[in-house]
């Protein structure tokens, strides 16, 4: 209980905001595909201006907006072409604007999201356990437009998961970081108190081309896709997957410059941050340092559509593998039609010196109607972690195991661009026989969970 407080209180100013006495914008009021120059998106990126002609074409002029100067409009990122997602990563433009609520305060545009989610999970098999907890996040960004085609965005997002304590939550087959100087297996760690801070500049150098310079104390760098809570396409996955850690372990880094540019339908950026993942201790901000580097290549054929390509030298990133660097390399491929949201990827991690150890993943949600969706996922990891215990004789093995997950989501659209989603899902595990002792034949998990959120 004391932790739902907790995360309530973290949730409380953002609705709150909303009720100021400043001009204020529902991002859901906009059209689900918008044109190339109104299009928004949930993400870590930086938006573009629209003017004020730009909303009447919309057919929804801001309340309070002076007709005499532009007033920016949140697109969070991406090129014309493609929305933004976490970081600087790029998501399909037909997964529709990112709703949420805004508000102007002089030059200044503001926006607020979050969520809150109410969870109980039961993980099957002898090395399963049950669980209730919470998970939460709450994000502002403002934005400003200084003319001549240049803007500047300001980001904050955060979390109260510190509050369930360093071991997480129970997750089958998850493994990656530490909890009393231990480490986590079979469990997912909590996200830190600091999900970023940042800032991110865009300024227009020809037609249809523009440069940007992101980064902040807290930040992503520019390697794999868009974090899995900022994909559509897991937006009802309550639990993380158990391949986080070969995509985007990186989403929360201490230390992050990326410069790039957009022409068009691509982009192109690189990144020098911090490889060293979060050190177990959630609630302070890590030591910053650039010792790493990644480059990452981006390119939406058509608004349905986006790849990346990137790979990442990462120094001494896993306290478990101390003195061994990463070369990370991931391709993804996604889609969205506004209803169905689809993602599909590969990465391989290679420790240096050490073994390559790939990992593979396919996702979707399907909104059916405006109150009913569903969601699946598959994924495959080859995983030399699940026994860390130096005394075991399967320490240090390799093991390919794959995950099924598939769920349900009973959508309830609230006032003031909130949603309260109910649902659930069942996972089910393939793996050599080897593992049949220590999880049993057939372990099959289920999670129940009730998500609170403002904005999609």
């Amino acid at each position: 209980m004391r932790t739902l407080v907790a995360a309530l209180a973290l949730l409380a100013p953002v609705p709150a905001l909303a009720q100021e006495g400043h001009d204020m914008h529902d991002m859901g009021s906009m059209p689900a595909d918008p044109g190339p120059q109104d299009h928004a998106a949930m993400g870590h990126t930086m938006p573009a201006p629209a003017t004020p002609q730009d909303h009447a074409a919309m057919g929804h002029a801001m309340p309070g907006m002076p007709t005499d100067r532009p007033m920016p409009m949140m697109r969070m990122g991406g090129s014309d072409h493609a929305a933004g997602g976490s970081g600087t990563a790029l998501l399909p433009q037909a997964d529709g604007p990112m709703r949420g609520v805004m508000l102007s305060h002089g030059d200044w545009m503001v926006m607020a999201h979050g969520y809150l989610w109410g969870v109980y999970t039961d993980q099957g098999g002898p090395r399963g356990e049950d669980a209730a907890f919470v998970e939460s996040m709450a994000m502002l960004s403002a934005t400003r437009d200084w003319g001549n085609g240049t803007t500047l965005q300001l980001r904050a997002m955060g979390s109260l998961e510190p509050a369930m304590g360093q071991r997480g939550y129970p997750n089958l087959f998850a493994s990656g970081e530490t909890a009393g100087g231990q480490p986590l297996v079979d469990r997912q760690h909590p996200h830190d108190l600091f999900m970023e801070l940042s800032a991110r500049i865009d300024t227009q150098v020809a037609p249809n081309t523009k440069l940007f310079l992101y980064g902040g104390p807290v930040a992503e760098p520019a390697l794999g896709p868009s974090a899995f809570m900022h994909r559509r396409s897991a937006r009802y996955f309550a639990l993380s997957p158990i391949a986080h850690h070969w995509f985007d372990s990186s989403h929360i880094t201490y230390g992050v410059v990326t410069g790039g540019v957009q022409a068009g339908r691509v982009q192109l950026e690189g990144s020098w941050f911090n490889g060293r993942e979060p050190d177990e201790h959630r609630w302070d901000i890590d030591p910053i340092k650039l010792d790493s580097w990644s480059v990452r290549a981006s390119w939406s054929p058509t608004d349905h559509w986006v790849a990346q390509v990137s790979t990442g030298h990462l120094k001494s990133p896993e306290v478990t593998h101390a003195g061994e660097d990463e070369q990370r390399t991931t391709a993804s491929l996604h889609y969205s039609s506004g209803a169905v949201s689809a993602m599909v990827a590969y990465a391989a991690k290679h420790r240096l010196p050490g073994p390559v150890l790939s990992a593979w993943t396919a996702e979707a949600n399907w909104d059916l109607t405006r109150r009913h969706s569903l969601f699946g996922r598959v994924e495959n990891v080859a995983n030399d972690e699940l026994f860390p215990d130096h005394d075991s004789p399967l320490h240090d093995r390799k093991f390919r195991v794959t995950r099924f997950e598939g769920g349900y989501a009973y959508r309830i659209p609230l006032a003031n661009q909130t949603e309260l989603a109910l649902g659930g899902s069942v996972a089910t595990y393939l793996k050599p026989g080897a593992l049949d002792a220590t999880y049993g034949k057939a372990p099959v998990s289920y999670t129940l969970f009730a998500r609170f959120a403002l904005g999609r």
